[in-house]
């Protein structure tokens, strides 16, 4: 019988509110996570790429950590993410001391890595991260992969390392993933970073999804989770047709963060669709469809 990750489930990577001047609004930020933490999703996954980690300062990360870990009694897991593994050490000592339950942590970005790079790379955050981490697999960002044989090497050496963010458009290579890791490990959870695959996720034996769309309708995906234990499979079917049609709001706008941002703004009104990373607000007519496509009513 395989043995379920604590981490497995549907997680929300959520976006981090602004003000209309792009400073840390906290109080949307609250009212967002507690929205979420009704919803009774899983995890919610601070600063990942939605969460915009890479335009903030290391002070205003810290900040983050610091005040959202009060803000839920959901699971929680920071994305501590950087260039500088000094910096990495500092925001995961931060996240474990105030209650996270583990840290992500993509590979270096910039400059491409080989095989024996991120292999090496990995091996040291095993062993100065204290608590539970995840790896982030974002290759069309980072320039580099991580592999279905690096992730099981690694799953094998390290107990602390619980999990993968597979953020790969591509099933089978999620697929592959979840064979490799399960070979050494039955807790290693594998989950999808696209939520379209989160029922193919779970059908290959998965763990679930960290899912853009969970800012909005997380309840869809929570009652995918429970249609799963059910073995409904008539419902999985309608879900899954659902988040095909919802997985439009990718094609939207310049940038997929503000686009999100933009949904909970004009569906929920706690926060602003500012973003800092932004090419400018959404048009006029892009924000009408969004309205079609949320049924939102002006």
């Amino acid at each position: 019988m395989t043995v379920q990750s604590q981490f497995a489930g549907v997680w929300c990577p959520a976006i981090t509110p602004l003000d209309q001047d792009g400073k840390l609004d906290l109080n949307g930020l609250k009212q967002h996570l507690q929205r979420l933490t009704r919803a009774n999703i899983d995890v919610i996954l601070l600063m990942g790429s939605i969460g915009e980690f890479a335009s903030f300062t290391l002070e205003e990360r810290l900040t983050l950590i610091r005040e959202a870990r009060t803000m839920s009694s959901l699971k929680m897991v920071a994305n501590v993410s950087s260039t500088c593994m000094n910096d990495i050490q500092r925001m995961a000592e931060e996240a474990y001391r105030v209650g996270y339950d583990a840290v992500m942590v993509l590979p270096p970005y910039y400059y491409g890595q080989t095989p024996k790079q991120l292999l090496s790379y990995f091996r040291q955050l095993g062993n100065i991260l204290s608590g539970q981490w995840f790896a982030y697999n974002f290759p069309a960002r980072t320039g580099c992969d991580l592999t279905p044989d690096l992730i099981a090497t690694l799953a094998a050496e390290f107990p602390h390392f619980a999990g993968i963010k597979d953020t790969v458009d591509c099933q089978s290579h999620t697929r592959s993933m979840i064979q490799a890791t399960r070979a050494v490990r039955e807790d290693f959870a594998v989950l999808s970073g696209y939520d379209e695959y989160y029922i193919p996720n779970l059908l290959a034996g998965g763990a679930g999804v960290i899912s853009g769309l969970n800012n909005v309708m997380p309840e869809l995906f929570v009652s995918a989770r429970e249609a799963f234990k059910q073995g409904d499979l008539e419902t999985l079917r309608e879900i899954q047709q659902n988040i095909g049609t919802y997985m439009s709001i990718y094609a939207i706008g310049d940038d997929f963060v503000s686009t999100i941002k933009t949904v909970v703004s004009r569906k929920f009104g706690y926060c602003t669709g500012v973003s800092r990373n932004a090419g400018g607000a959404l048009n006029e007519h892009e924000c009408r469809t969004i309205d079609e496509v949320f049924d939102i009513k002006s």
